[in-house]
């Protein structure tokens, strides 16, 4: 059985104040490590506009990618969640706009997955179960409950296929083709209707199939359950990209 009471305490690294977890094997999912800093010797000029360091013009270092750049180029501070920064640090351009739009994730779709939303799942040829789905304080699980009580380590989802109204049963989607193509947004024409899960089996490794599709209830429960899966697409982009770090 998971726990959600994982204990964190305040680190101080070169890049800023981050909190951390007291046991790292309890990360998110979602973290990223902090980067390797390009040394200040094999940088003598800025990675993006090629100005020459001086005494005037400084040397800074993205928090996000570790790479150096003079003021005007690593200017603004945003905020980091992924690498569990307290305060907002100094990034490149690039590495700030990203950083931006991963905030709608932290500040919206996160607490959409975390509220859950009821579906009925079914794996392999088992008859069909109706439960409510929602992810861990700690990111760290999916807990599907029902008549039965599941849990899906996050670290452990392979592959996902968000399906929507009107979709052809084919191969699982891969994170890559995740990446790749936009299966669904949220406000888009086609709405999310279900979702094919992809795991390893914590006790054998094997590969789990899991089918979730919203319940035929309420319209209001079918706009959380959309709800939902738009979050947890972007939920699985982040996933892919941790651990292609």
């Amino acid at each position: 059985m998971s726990t959600e009471l994982d204990g964190k305490k305040l680190v101080r690294s070169p890049s800023g104040l981050r909190m951390l977890p007291e046991n790292r094997a309890f990360s998110s999912p979602f973290c990223l490590e902090e980067p390797h800093w390009v040394p200040d010797k094999e940088c003598p000029r800025c990675m993006n506009c090629d100005a020459k360091f001086d005494f005037i013009t400084r040397k800074h270092h993205c928090r996000r990618c570790g790479k150096c750049f003079c003021d005007k180029c690593c200017s603004k501070k945003v905020p980091l969640p992924r690498m569990c920064f307290v305060d907002p640090v100094r990034q490149c351009g690039e590495c700030s706009l990203v950083s931006q739009k991963e905030m709608e994730f932290y500040d919206r779709q996160l607490k959409v997955l975390m509220n859950g939303a009821a579906f009925s799942i079914t794996r392999g040829s088992a008859k069909s179960e109706a439960v409510v789905c929602r992810l861990s304080n700690n990111h760290r699980y999916l807990f599907l409950d029902g008549e039965s009580h599941y849990e899906i380590e996050v670290a452990r989802i392979s592959a996902v296929q968000i399906l929507t109204e009107g979709f052809t049963p084919g191969d699982v989607h891969t994170y890559t083709s995740l990446l790749e193509s936009q299966f669904i947004t949220e406000g888009g024409n086609s709405r999310a209707v279900g979702m094919l899960l992809q795991y390893k089996s914590p006790a054998s490794d094997d590969l789990t199939q899991m089918k979730f599709t919203t319940s035929d209830d309420s319209n209001s429960n079918k706009k959380m359950a959309a709800a939902w899966l738009a979050a947890m697409h972007k939920a699985a982009k982040l996933l892919y990209e941790s651990r292609d770090q």
